[in-house]
């Protein structure tokens, strides 16, 4: 049986900064709420695949860049 694999941390607010942006600005690129945005940074919502590529794309990152993985 595979180990269950979960978000350990984000780096979202990290690469957000990188671009001067909001919470609210990337939650409009990215099509969600900013409380989407603010629950994800704070690592209380795990995204589905494509939201977690959509965030990527709009951050110019990797999904490896911005989550962080615990395989424990």
């Amino acid at each position: 049986m595979a180990a269950k694999k979960y978000i350990k941390d984000t780096q979202i607010h990290v690469y957000r900064a990188k671009k001067r942006m909001t919470q609210q600005e990337l939650a409009n690129l990215a099509g969600v709420s900013r409380q989407t945005i603010m629950q994800l940074e704070k690592n209380r919502y795990n995204p589905s695949l494509l939201l977690a590529y959509t965030i990527a794309d709009v951050l110019d990152a990797t999904i490896d860049d911005l989550f962080i993985i615990d395989t424990k």
